[in-house]
């Protein structure tokens, strides 16, 4: 039985985002053998007005979440993109990209630039199917670009 989404903007620190940051970091330690880039950032670069961090809650609970951060004046950086593993393969990341976008152009921000990493075929399909463009050879071996980067230009709100 699915559930209602709601959208909800919050912090990295909330409690809330706990159990979603927990199954990250031990995804990342699991692929990499470290979390180490969950806490590269303050929590203040994900905060407006210049971040965001979201949550999607079905009954109250996070099932999926991702943030972006200020990279330069006119790109935000894409981050934390992440689905439960409880609910994946139910178009929840996707539905996290588009409000992301959403709020990034509604922001200013005309471009998104984000990396995954080369263990993370999932992530890369996700961006390739949401129009992102490699900033890489996709036909070399992942392992050895090392963090895979992408870039997608967004249209900004008409006044």
């Amino acid at each position: 039985m699915t559930f209602a989404l709601s959208v909800h903007r919050t912090t990295t620190t909330d409690p809330l985002a706990r159990p979603l940051l927990d199954e990250l970091a031990y995804e990342y330690t699991t692929r990499y053998g470290s979390a180490h880039d969950l806490s590269r950032y303050p929590a203040a670069e994900f905060a407006p007005p210049h971040g965001a961090f979201l949550l999607l809650l079905e009954q109250g609970r996070p099932v999926a979440g991702g943030a972006y951060r200020r990279y330069d004046e006119d790109t935000a950086e894409l981050k934390r993109i992440w689905t439960h593993s409880a609910h994946r393969r139910r178009g929840l990341a996707r539905r996290v990209l588009t409000v992301l976008e959403r709020e990034a152009a509604a922001r200013g921000y005309s471009r998104i630039y984000l990396t995954t990493g080369p263990r993370q075929p999932e992530a890369k399909g996700l961006y390739l199917a949401s129009g992102y463009r490699p900033l890489f050879d996709v036909s070399a071996d992942p392992e050895s670009i090392g963090p895979l980067p992408f870039e997608k230009f967004l249209e900004n709100p008409k006044p």
